[in-house]
């Protein structure tokens, strides 16, 4: 496309191919400006980087494993994001092998979809087993299998940034271990596996056997909760 000169010209200058022009480095710039976000069409790279966690319940014998793949979107930059691309569980046991592959392959497909993936938590989370869920370490009830696959897309996706992770500020933490001793004193209870009183009962708002009565009030020693406010 030609141009007219309509002013004097008063100085010219050959620029060579290595020198940069304006124009480059504007290119550059809006490259640098062009943010990458997970979405369906993002293609798979041949490598990725997960982790895999291990389940074991006492509804089966054998153990599952579930290994999370993760994507680095606009790496090397400021906008750089870690963010899960594709799921897999394994397991010796072949009883739940067909919901288990349905299963993984429509997280994976939600997660390659991109945005906010987090809602997969709570919507595993609400399936109940109708046979009755377990205890896991700690006091907590699990309803399903596939509820503690929630907890564990929960617990990666804190350990990549995506969620925050749940629990008492410090003031907190110090007013129920304050009443944990106060409890205890008063009480002499002994304690249970999962360091809470064994007299302790299920929380409904944590899920945690943790509940204990203080002057005719409930009060969970995990989360704070309490019927007196």
């Amino acid at each position: 496309m030609s141009q007219k000169i309509s002013q004097k010209i008063v100085k010219s200058e050959v620029l060579s191919k290595a020198q940069p022009t304006q124009n480059t480095e504007d290119t550059k710039k809006a490259k640098c400006a062009e943010i990458i976000h997970m979405h369906e069409n993002v293609a798979r790279p041949d490598t990725l980087q997960g982790t895999t966690y291990k389940i074991k319940t006492p509804l089966s014998e054998h153990a599952l494993y579930v290994t999370i793949n993760d994507i680095i979107l606009n790496l090397g930059t400021e906008h750089e994001l870690r963010r899960p691309f594709e799921i897999f569980i394994n397991s010796k046991n072949m009883e739940h092998f067909q919901w288990i592959i349905a299963l993984t392959r429509i997280l994976s497909a939600v997660f390659r979809k991109g945005g906010d993936v987090t809602f997969l938590v709570d919507e595993l989370r609400s399936v109940f087993d109708p046979q009755g869920g377990y205890f896991k370490k700690g006091g907590r009830y699990t309803p399903s299998i596939v509820a503690e696959i929630g907890d564990v897309i929960e617990q990666h996706m804190i350990s990549i940034g995506m969620l925050k992770q749940p629990g008492l500020d410090q003031h907190q933490q110090e007013l129920v271990e304050a009443k944990r001793r106060e409890y205890e004193e008063k009480n002499k209870a002994g304690k249970s596996d999962d360091s809470f009183p064994e007299t302790a009962q299920l929380c409904k708002k944590c899920q945690t056997r943790a509940v204990i009565s203080m002057d005719n009030c409930l009060t969970c020693l995990n989360c704070g909760d309490s019927k007196c406010g």
